[in-house]
């Protein structure tokens, strides 16, 4: 039984999520790079301090929590990378399980898994899922041996 849909879906998946892991790496990186920049920072409290609606308080605040925020943005970008080549990972094993109909029920559950790693209501997961009803739902077609009886009576 050709499994085409399946691998078809859950490669055109697996190119997103690889997509996906390199813009947000770039995003990631040069992001970090961008708000740890003395300029930046520079800048930014220029136009805090210009804001008439923030008192002197809230300046200090912000300026206070802005190295936090910027290590969170890095921390929360690198586990959602982590996050996303968890995906790509279990889907590259779908693809393995469902190539030549080795496994397809092995390749439902780590489309299903992977799906959930890639974001439960993405493009991506909702190739994903699916990849992962077909591979529950096809079956092969039934074969039925026909059997040939004679009614010669053999010595």
């Amino acid at each position: 039984m050709s499994r085409t849909g399946e691998m078809v879906l859950s490669v055109i998946s697996a190119i997103m999520t690889l997509l996906s892991i390199i813009l947000v790496t770039v995003l990631v990186v040069s992001g970090s790079s961008i708000l740890k920049d003395e300029e930046f920072k520079k800048e930014f409290e220029n136009t805090i301090s210009n804001e008439p609606t923030f008192t002197e308080t809230d300046q200090q605040l912000i300026n206070d929590n802005m190295s936090l925020a910027i290590d969170a943005f890095s921390i929360f970008g690198w586990v959602f990378i982590i996050i996303l080549v968890i995906s790509l990972i279990l889907n590259i094993i779908g693809i393995m399980s469902i190539s030549k109909n080795k496994n397809p029920k092995l390749a439902g559950i780590m489309f299903i898994l992977a799906g959930l790693f890639a974001g439960v209501i993405s493009l991506t997961s909702i190739l994903l899922y699916i990849a992962a009803i077909m591979c529950f739902v096809r079956k092969p077609p039934v074969q039925i041996q026909e059997e040939y009886y004679t009614t010669e009576k053999s010595l």
